[in-house]
C-alpha cells in the first residue's frame, strides 16, 4: 500500500470535511438572523454578535445598498418646527388616499401648498403621546418634506383624522438658503451603520430591525430660523426606538 497517498487523500478529505462545517455553520447564523440576502454584506463577526445578542431584521427588512453622494441642507422655517398651526379642512377627505401618492394629490393638493414636495413615510408610526391630540381627533398620518426624493426627518407634514377621514393638517414650511450647498461627500454604506450599531452596543438584545432609511435629520435649533440637516441614516425599532447615524462621520444620535 502506498502509504504516502493514502495519507495525502486523508488530508484532503479533512479540510473538505472542515470546509462543508464552516460553509453549515455560516448558512446557519444567517438563517437565524434573516432570510434577506443582504446580510452578506455583514462582517462574519457582526453577524455572530447579532446571533448572540439576538438582534434581527424584521421579516422583509432589507439593507440599502445605496451611496449617492449627498450634502448638509441649510434652512429657513417660517414657524418653529411642529409648532405651527393645525389647520382645520372645510372638506374632510377619505384617510384611505395618504396611502396613493397620486389620489392624495388629487384631493388635496388644492388646500395645501406644496403638497407634492412631500412623501408619506409607511413605516414609520407617531407616537401620539407626543401630539396631545384633543377630542377631534383619532391620529395622524406623517409626510416628511423630501429634498431630491430624500427625506428631511425634522420637517413634516401632519394629517389629522377622525372616523377615517382626514379633517385638519399641520405644516412645516421651509426655503431653502445657500443655493451652492456643501460639499457632496459619498456617503456611509448601510451595512457600516448597522455595524457601527450592533458593535457599538447601541442596540439591545433581542432588538428588531424594522427599518433603514436615507435622509436629513440635524438638531432643532429652537432659538433660530435658520436650521442644518445633514445626510442621515433612520435606523428604526419595531419597538419605536429610532436612532439617526449621520452618513457622513457615522455619529449616533438616539431619538
Amino acid at each position: 500500500m502506498d502509504w504516502g497517498r493514502a495519507k495525502s487523500v486523508l488530508i484532503f478529505s479533512f479540510l473538505l470535511l472542515n470546509l462543508l462545517l464552516g460553509y453549515q455553520l455560516w448558512s446557519s447564523i444567517r438563517e437565524g438572523l434573516s432570510t434577506s440576502g443582504d446580510m452578506n454584506d455583514l462582517p462574519v463577526d457582526t453577524i455572530r454578535l447579532m446571533q448572540d445578542k439576538g438582534i434581527k431584521l424584521a421579516p422583509g427588512t432589507s439593507i440599502p445598498s445605496e451611496t449617492p453622494e449627498l450634502g448638509d441642507l441649510t434652512f429657513r422655517s417660517k414657524t418653529k418646527l411642529g409648532q405651527g398651526e393645525i389647520i382645520k379642512l372645510k372638506q374632510p377627505v377619505e384617510t384611505k388616499i395618504v396611502f396613493n401618492a397620486g389620489e392624495l394629490l388629487a384631493g388635496l393638493s388644492a388646500v395645501i401648498p406644496d403638497l407634492n414636495l412631500y412623501a408619506f413615510d409607511s413605516a414609520y408610526v407617531p407616537d401620539l403621546s407626543k401630539f396631545k391630540l384633543d377630542a377631534a381627533y383619532e391620529g395622524v398620518y406623517i409626510l416628511y418634506r423630501t429634498n431630491k426624493q430624500k427625506p428631511i426627518f425634522d420637517v413634516k407634514l401632519e394629517l389629522y383624522y377622525n372616523n377615517q377621514k382626514i379633517v385638519a393638517y399641520r405644516q412645516d414650511v421651509i426655503e431653502f438658503v445657500n443655493s451652492q450647498g456643501s460639499p457632496l461627500q459619498s456617503v456611509l454604506p448601510s451595512v457600516s451603520i448597522l455595524q457601527r450599531l450592533v458593535e457599538g452596543q447601541y442596540l439591545k438584545n433581542g432588538a428588531i430591525i424594522k427599518d433603514i432609511k436615507l435622509g436629513y435629520h440635524g438638531p432643532n435649533f429652537a432659538n433660530s430660523e435658520t436650521q442644518v440637516s445633514a445626510p442621515s441614516w433612520r435606523v428604526m425599532l419595531e419597538d419605536g426606538g429610532i436612532y439617526y447615524v449621520n452618513a457622513i462621520s457615522g455619529e449616533v444620535v438616539t431619538e
